[in-house]
C-alpha cells in the first residue's frame, strides 16, 4: 500500500518532512500547500508534487494523510478540519499552547476516529532510542536518575520568541517528552527555575533563556533537565540514565565521528550546528513510523495524549517558576 501525503507548510521543517516522504517507498508526496505560493512551488518542483491549497487538499479523495508544518496557532484548527475530512494526520508539536484547546481538539480526533501522530522527533533519534530500549530491557536495573542536557547554539529571533509560548512550552517540552519516553512512566512533580542570562531582550518579551528543572517520576526516580538558548560550542544534546545496575549515556553527535591526537592533545570535529542536521535521521525515522502505522493499521507511536502530557508538565514548570514551589501533577 502506498500512502498519498500532502505537506501543509513549506518552511524548514516542511522541507525536511517532504524529503522523508519522497524517500519512503510506502508513500507518495502528492501536494504542497503554503501561505507563500512561491515557497510551495519551489518545494513541489523539487519532489514532483503539485501545488494546492488547504481546502482543496481536505476535499481531495486522492490524499490519504497530511503533515502539518504550519505555525503553532493553526495546528488545532487544521487537525479538526482534516479529522472531519477523513485524513490521517501528523502534526508538529505542539497541538496548541492552551491546554483546554488541546483537549477539545483531541476530543474531535477521538470522535472521528482519526489517526493522529504528534511530532516529538527525538524519540526516533537512533542514539536516544537505543538508550530507551536498553532501559526497557532492564540493562541497568531500576532507573534512579535521568539527566537531560539540551542547549541551542544561539537564541531564535525575537519575533519567534514572542509567539513561542515560552521556553518551557517551546524548547523544554522536548525534554519533558524524552523523560517520559526514557522512564516509561509519568512525572508526578516539577520544580523549575529560569533566568535571563543570554539576551535581555528575551526577558523584555516575558520569556527566559536559561532554565533548570527537577522532576520526580511515579517510581521516585529523579529527572534533571538543563536548558540554555546559548552554547558557543554547538548544539548540545546529551542524555544520561543511571540505574541500580549501571548507567547509559548518549553523547553529543558531531559532523564526523573522529578524534585527532597529536602533541597539542586530543581534538574532535565541531558539534552539529542545529536540529536540522543533528536530528536528520530522527526526522526520517519519525515519518517512516507514521507511514508504517498507517499502512499496518497500528496505533501511532506518539499520540495526542503524549502531546497533552508534555504540555501539562510545561505548564507545571511555568507555575513552579512563578510561585517558587514544587508543583504536583
Amino acid at each position: 500500500m502506498v500512502t498519498r501525503i500532502a505537506i501543509l507548510g513549506a518552511g524548514r521543517i516542511g522541507q525536511v518532512h517532504a524529503r522523508a516522504v519522497a524517500g519512503n517507498r510506502q508513500a507518495e508526496l502528492v501536494a504542497i500547500a503554503d501561505a507563500l505560493p512561491e515557497a510551495a512551488a519551489a518545494l513541489a518542483a523539487t519532489f514532483g508534487a503539485r501545488v494546492s491549497d488547504i481546502g482543496a487538499i481536505a476535499a481531495d479523495a486522492g490524499v490519504d494523510a497530511v503533515i502539518i508544518c504550519t505555525p503553532t496557532d493553526t495546528h488545532a484548527d487544521l487537525i479538526e478540519m482534516f479529522a472531519h475530512a477523513g485524513k490521517a494526520i501528523f502534526c508538529e508539536k505542539p497541538i496548541d499552547l492552551d491546554r483546554a484547546r488541546v483537549a477539545a481538539c483531541l476530543q474531535v480526533v477521538a470522535d472521528t476516529g482519526t489517526p493522529l501522530m504528534v511530532g516529538f522527533n527525538r524519540r526516533f533519534d537512533p542514539h536516544f532510542r537505543a538508550v530507551q530500549q536498553a532501559v526497557a530491557a532492564g540493562r541497568i536495573g531500576a532507573v534512579e536518575q535521568v539527566v537531560i542536557t539540551s542547549r541551542d547554539p544561539a537564541p531564535p529571533p525575537l519575533s519567534y520568541i514572542a509567539h513561542s509560548g515560552g521556553i518551557f512550552r517551546d524548547m523544554t517540552i522536548h525534554d519533558f517528552d524524552m523523560a517520559r519516553f526514557l522512564l516509561g512512566q509519568e512525572i508526578v512533580s516539577v520544580q523549575a527555575m529560569a533566568s535571563v542570562l543570554v539576551d535581555p531582550d528575551i526577558g523584555a518579551e516575558g520569556d527566559f533563556d536559561t532554565a533548570s528543572v527537577l522532576m520526580q517520576a511515579a517510581s521516585g526516580a529523579q529527572v534533571v533537565i538543563a536548558n540554555s538558548r546559548r552554547a558557543t560550542y554547538g548544539y548540545d544534546q546529551r542524555i544520561e540514565v543511571h540505574g541500580a545496575d549501571g548507567m547509559l549515556q548518549a553523547q553529543n553527535q558531531r559532523e564526523a565521528d573522529i578524534v585527532l591526537a597529536n602533541g597539542q592533545g586530543f581534538t574532535a570535529p565541531v558539534l552539529h550546528d542545529f536540529f536540522m542536521t543533528r536530528y536528520l535521521a530522527a526526522y526520517a525515522a519519525e515519518i517512516a513510523a507514521f507511514i508504517t502505522a498507517l499502512n499496518d493499521g497500528t496505533e501511532m507511536p506518539v499520540t495526542g495524549a503524549d502531546g497533552l502530557r508534555a504540555l501539562d508538565i510545561a505548564e507545571a514548570a511555568v507555575a513552579s517558576v512563578q510561585t517558587g514551589s514544587v508543583v504536583r501533577l
